[in-house]
């Protein structure tokens, strides 16, 4: 397992401890960080506009689309880190 692996893997731990709760945005900037780090570019059928929770979470990883997996990896580390 690559060190940055373990970092994504440890951050993904950690972000189920944090000292408060993100705000929404943020909440969608981890997830899709998240998503593109585990699983790349999103393949997903988009919701229907009536689920606007999917919906928000289908868009902002999306937005991520081209982003290699490793760059999403830490960026996510980053950010957990930052808000631990």
């Amino acid at each position: 397992m690559s060190a940055l692996k373990a970092a994504f893997d440890k951050a993904v731990a950690d972000s189920k401890n944090l000292s408060e709760r993100p705000d929404n945005a943020t909440l969608l900037k981890i997830y899709a960080l998240y998503k593109q780090g585990s699983t790349g570019d999103n393949e997903e059928k988009k919701p229907s506009f009536s689920d606007m929770v999917a919906r928000a979470k289908w868009d902002a990883w999306t937005k991520l689309k081209g982003t290699s997996p490793e760059d999403a990896m830490q960026q996510y580390v980053d950010l957990i880190a930052e808000l631990g």
